[in-house]
């Protein structure tokens, strides 16, 4: 099955709910992206977001250029449903985050809770970091959240790679200076724990 076929079925049979990944608030997230201290203004892009609430939070908080992208359509249906008149302030993005167009220098923060852990090709890896590199701001925050080296070997009957802070630093190179890194214990709704390792980067100015 292809990633978006599986992904699809996934977000068309399952309640978000019901999802390993599922958090009914991404506080981690929330507080790192504050703590980049970007205005209320700031191009945030929420990569791999589908469903997720932290497009709800964010908008709550105040942030109001907020773009979510996933490759199932399914998931995103999920959010725009559940925001319902407040969907129309979000630019939301189907797309595969290895093969999407991005406009130049748009983001001042990207963030990626669980979708970089998926790419297990070197090409796919390099073809992320890419667009990274192409559509945040120079001097713009990367937050990126895999499972750690103690997390799961695979997630959605899919195999994921796990990282250290450094070796996911590393994957992403020179152009981003490591601010800090943290890890998190998610606890799934079906009551198993997950490693989560979350590294903060800076792009570092052309």
């Amino acid at each position: 099955m292809q990633p978006k076929n599986h992904w699809e079925h996934v977000y068309a049979t399952k309640k978000t709910e019901s999802v390993s990944w599922f958090q009914e608030h991404a506080e981690q997230s929330m507080r790192l992206i504050r703590g980049t201290g970007v205005p209320y203004s700031a191009g945030i892009i929420d990569v791999g977001g589908g469903a997720s609430t932290l497009v709800d939070d964010l908008l709550s908080s105040g942030y109001c250029a907020v773009s979510v992208l996933d490759l199932a359509a399914a998931a995103l249906s999920v959010a725009k449903a559940r925001l319902g008149e407040r969907a129309s302030q979000v630019q939301w993005t189907e797309g595969d985050i290895t093969k999407v167009l991005l406009p130049v220098h748009a983001f001042d923060v990207w963030h990626d809770r669980a979708v970089f852990h998926f790419l297990t090709s070197k090409e796919d890896r390099e073809a992320y970091v890419d667009k990274v590199l192409r559509s945040v701001k120079p001097g713009g925050h990367v937050i990126v959240a895999t499972f750690a080296e103690d997390g799961p070997i695979q997630c959605s009957g899919l195999p994921v790679m796990r990282y250290g802070p450094s070796d996911l630093h590393a994957e992403f190179g020179s152009p981003f200076s490591l601010v800090r890194h943290e890890r998190e214990e998610h606890h799934t709704p079906f009551g198993t724990v997950q490693k989560f390792v979350y590294c903060y980067c800076r792009k570092l100015p052309s």
